[in-house]
């Protein structure tokens, strides 16, 4: 595929991604409790799902995939349920940096809440199914271009996914005292919460 047609679909995907919503919310919510490694399970939740739309649209799944609406709404409730939970536990833990540590049997649960969290936004296909047509020759799709493509979304996702999960570890290591941990704790817990809340109402 033409530089100019990468670049294009490059921006486009980078400028969406970055663009706060429910993801976002959670993978700072997750970094500002549990530090970055708390946060990378989620980042690639996150990106799973994301493919899983990406090749529903490049292969014109997209109609199928609406046969399953109910699927994904139980998916939707069941993310936000675990979001919801993560933010119980954050709001209530006793202040300290021993208590935020993830536990390691967590980190597949924390995946699944970043693939179901994305399975569970219809906006993220609605993304695809828009931006793909218009920047994106897929008469002329083959496996060059959709590897190209696939190493694009890996690479801006992962990118700006770490660096949103970095930024606010870095954020929470600058906060010691008892204290300012409970408040983190609390903010943490705020914005699971409302990253439960934003999968749950967005249509």
């Amino acid at each position: 595929m033409d530089p100019i047609t990468l670049t294009t679909f490059t921006i486009a995907y980078a400028i969406a991604v970055l663009v706060p919503g429910p993801g976002v919310a959670a993978v700072v919510a997750r970094a500002l409790g549990g530090g970055f490694k708390g946060a990378f399970p989620m980042v690639l939740g996150i990106l799973a799902g994301d493919l899983v739309y990406f090749v529903f649209a490049v292969f014109g799944l997209a109609a199928i995939a609406t046969w399953f609406g109910a699927v994904f709404v139980v998916v939707r409730w069941a993310g936000a349920a675990y979001l919801l939970y993560i933010a119980y536990r954050f709001w209530t833990a006793r202040p300290g940096a021993e208590q935020m540590k993830p536990r390691n049997e967590d980190a597949f649960k924390t995946f699944l809440a970043g693939f179901s969290l994305t399975l569970g936004n219809p906006k993220t296909i609605v993304f695809y199914l828009a931006i793909l047509p218009t920047v994106i020759p897929l008469d002329q799709m083959n496996a060059v271009a959709f590897t190209e493509l696939t190493i694009i979304v890996v690479t801006v996702l992962l990118i700006i996914g770490c660096g949103y999960a970095w930024l606010a570890s870095a954020a929470r290591e600058m906060f010691r005292s008892e204290k300012a941990l409970g408040r983190l704790n609390k903010t943490a817990g705020a914005m699971m919460a409302t990253a439960a809340g934003l999968v749950l109402f967005q249509h």
